[in-house]
């Protein structure tokens, strides 16, 4: 199965879902599942028991994985939510490039 062309600290926006237009980076990937999870983006509420880092427990609220096909990575350069295309650099690098406005991504 091939990888992801959105990687851990890349800047997305979520297209599709209850979260659409929210904006976050890109904090774990996981290429085998095709998801990833997103910095304030599909936040559920998860019933903890009291342990050594939360010794009071409770309702914690965290971040839980989105299907990759449900953000789009945000170009830098022109801010918009892009596709990824690839090139190759004269020392013969692949480097991932946007669509829209042609800068480099990487």
């Amino acid at each position: 199965m091939a990888g992801l062309k959105i990687r851990k600290g890349d800047r997305v926006q979520v297209i599709s879902g209850k979260d659409r237009g929210k904006q976050g980076k890109v904090l774990r990937s996981f290429p085998r599942e095709r998801r990833v999870v997103v910095e304030g983006v599909n936040l559920v509420k998860r019933h903890a028991r009291p342990s050594q880092e939360n010794p009071q427990g409770g309702i914690v609220t965290k971040e839980a994985p989105i299907h990759v096909s449900n953000v789009a990575l945000v170009c830098g350069s022109c801010n918009r939510p892009i596709r990824v295309a690839y090139r190759f650099d004269s020392e013969g690098n692949k480097r991932r490039f946007c669509r829209k406005c042609g800068a480099d991504i990487d």
